[in-house]
């Protein structure tokens, strides 16, 4: 069955990188757009990057725009997003979600299929 399993997640000070992968299995990625989300405490789910795996077009919230790049390597079934220059308002759990489409898109309820998550603390 289809599975997404984010890892990388962890506590970093301000200033900070770290770099989450989003292991797919279950299908072909490269059918697949794959975006990453986000959800602070007491926030609701934000979008912050997705790419499409077939061609590698991606699309970067405002937010993270310059300091967060999203990329794919579809021998190994994963996409990974690298997050530097992290700030304390990034602190959130972080979601990977998948799409049978082709399309750019960072609304939650377009997507297929979610992971569990990986909490992302930016904290001094």
């Amino acid at each position: 069955q289809v599975q997404l399993v984010e890892s990388g997640g962890g506590l970093v000070q301000p200033g900070g990188s770290l770099r989450l992968s989003c292991a797919a299995s279950g299908f072909t990625l490269d059918s697949y757009s794959i975006g990453w989300f986000r959800q602070g405490p007491g926030k609701e789910r934000e979008g912050v990057s997705c790419i499409s795996s077939s061609d590698g077009r991606t699309y970067y919230a405002e937010s993270v725009k310059g300091r967060f790049t999203i990329f794919a390597d579809n021998a190994k079934s994963t996409v990974y997003l690298q997050m530097n220059s992290l700030k304390p308002e990034d602190t959130a759990v972080y979601y990977c979600a998948a799409v049978f489409s082709h399309v750019l898109t960072v609304v939650p309820g377009q997507y297929d299929y979610w992971g569990q998550g990986t909490q992302v603390t930016v904290s001094s």
